[in-house]
């Protein structure tokens, strides 16, 4: 009750490129204030100059989602700045396709610490803001791939994604209580610079199994986060919501 999305705050992790910019860009055109959180800062600072030449407002913040106390310190300079949260997108992840048999311990480590660990500690640090406030979206962005297991991906990522969107079940009936939705939004095979080094074969295996015959595009994913974000979705929680062509119906 009384959400309003123009004028309110956004953090979205991983947005200096990818799906996660297209959702910052798609925020500002909405006039949300965004915060460009990504571990390579000249690429954020790059979307905020987009959205200032569209004429919003944004801050760019460099962190690493796997420790705390980078994250720690985004909240810190997201706060000073503009006093509230309204809007978490948990977007950052990492995707590397070694088979099981080549995969380190150490890149599985790394993997779960960025794609799962990573949206628990910006959540925990920044709900209590939220509470306070009394309400705000968080939109966690898991993968097909964690609901019918990755073709091409690694099973780290696949493990992780998984995670993902159980944990968003968790987090909506824990956060329901304080006006807070959570959701999940699990896209296909999306065209992205993730993607961009996947072999024509790769390419061509997963799209003869999308019935829609192609993939996705950044801002087919970012409208499904900006529906979980508006004042229309305030009565879903608790969602994972699947952009994917069709690949996998449920």
């Amino acid at each position: 009750m009384g959400y309003k999305l123009e004028g309110s705050v956004a953090v979205v992790t991983g947005a200096g490129r990818g799906i996660g910019k297209a959702v910052a860009l798609g925020l500002a055109k909405k006039k949300v204030k965004v915060v460009i959180a990504d571990l390579l800062l000249a690429e954020a600072e790059r979307v905020v100059k987009e959205i200032e030449e569209m004429g919003g407002e944004a801050l760019a913040v460099k962190v690493d989602v796997s420790r705390e106390e980078d994250v720690k310190a985004m909240a810190e300079k997201v706060l000073e700045k503009f006093g509230r949260v309204d809007i978490v997108v948990n977007n950052a992840a990492i995707c590397p396709i070694s088979p099981l048999e080549d995969t380190p311990a150490e890149e599985w480590d790394r993997v779960l610490a960025v794609n799962i660990k990573g949206p628990y500690l910006v959540i925990k640090t920044l709900l209590p803001a939220m509470k306070k406030q009394g309400g705000g979206r968080i939109v966690n962005m898991a993968s097909v791939a964690g609901k019918m297991g990755a073709m091409v991906a690694g099973l780290h990522y696949t493990a992780s994604k998984a995670g993902i969107i159980a944990m968003g079940k968790v987090l909506a009936r824990h956060c329901a209580p304080y006006g807070i939705t959570v959701n999940t939004v699990a896209p296909g095979p999306t065209a992205t610079e993730m993607t961009a080094d996947w072999t024509e074969e790769e390419m061509a295996r997963l799209t003869q199994n999308i019935p829609l015959g192609r993939y996705g595009t950044m801002e087919e994913i970012a409208a499904g986060v900006l529906y979980l974000v508006s004042e229309e979705a305030s009565f879903v929680t608790g969602e994972c919501l699947d952009i994917n062509g069709g690949l996998w119906m449920d």
